[in-house]
């Protein structure tokens, strides 16, 4: 071997070294699974002690060991005098079992949400004497925007609330949670095709009207008298093709400032109260 040849091959070797040091030292990238949500689950105090007043039933609750003070001597005496098995577990045990960290160290296990049918909705309407007054979420994502839209829809009046069963979040925790309890009192329909459900509402005297800021009229100048439903359109990507053109009306809400676009559960609100203002 020549010196030449030698020096190459200690250059050589030096670099593999070094790519092997550097791939050693260079940090992992963490794959994290996006945890999957369990509707089966309320966590937190305030929402388990809204579920007894409900009619939810609560099949068990996890409390954590030592946490026994405040509100959850309420829980646990509730739960005693109901026959609900009340399980003392280590607080990691709840965090694996709650969908959120913020479970303040009790969790219930419930009896699946029970859904209802298009038909009830507008049944409930009929037995009030009143025109159906209905929300339609079209993939509605977080599950902080529905739990805000039931709690509105329960305060103006709305008979019952539609979504999708893909690609939009369902009755879990935190829709429990940020509703306020409102979730107890709503009637709330998932559905296979949000289009062809359009199609039923109008065929019931159901106006339909999307909602989307380059509408064809704006809110507070339409007339939401008889039958409503109200789309709401997924937080990035609006209505989507297919719901907007089954709509009958596009509705605007008017904007002065510099921000061009609401978050999905405050123009449902500001919507659901025009609609109320008509009713009333």
């Amino acid at each position: 071997m020549t010196k030449k040849d030698n020096k190459r091959r200690i250059a050589f070797e030096y670099e593999k070294e070094q790519a092997k040091r550097t791939k050693k030292e260079r940090p992992q990238r963490e794959v994290r699974e996006e945890k999957e949500i369990n509707e089966n689950v309320i966590e937190g105090r305030n929402p388990i002690l809204e579920a007894f007043d409900s009619k939810i039933t609560v099949e068990k609750i996890l409390v954590s060991k030592g946490d026994n003070q405040g509100s959850i001597i309420k829980i646990m005496s509730i739960a005693k005098d109901r026959g609900i098995p009340v399980i003392e577990v280590d607080r990691r045990k709840l965090d694996t079992v709650a969908n959120t960290p913020q479970h303040q160290g009790v969790v219930a296990y419930i009896t699946p949400y029970r859904y209802v049918e298009v038909a009830d909705i507008l049944a409930i309407a009929k037995e009030k004497g009143e025109k159906p007054f209905v929300m339609i979420l079209d993939e509605i994502e977080d599950p902080h925007n529905l739990g805000s839209i039931i709690r509105t829809a329960e305060l103006c009046g709305v008979h019952g609330v539609i979504i999708p069963k893909r690609r939009s979040v369902g009755v879990n925790s935190t829709v429990f949670k940020t509703s306020a309890g409102a979730v107890n009192h709503m009637a709330i329909s998932k559905v296979t095709n949000i289009a062809r459900v359009i199609d039923e509402l109008k065929e019931e005297g159901v106006f339909v009207y999307g909602a989307d800021m380059n509408g064809d009229s704006r809110s507070h100048e339409t007339n939401f008298s008889g039958g409503v439903g109200l789309v709401i359109g997924n937080e990035g990507k609006g209505l989507s093709r297919l719901v907007r053109e089954k709509c009958d009306g596009i509705v605007s809400i008017p904007m002065v400032g510099k921000v061009n676009s609401l978050n999905a559960s405050v123009a449902a609100g500001i919507l659901m109260y025009e609609v109320m203002k008509s009713r009333l």
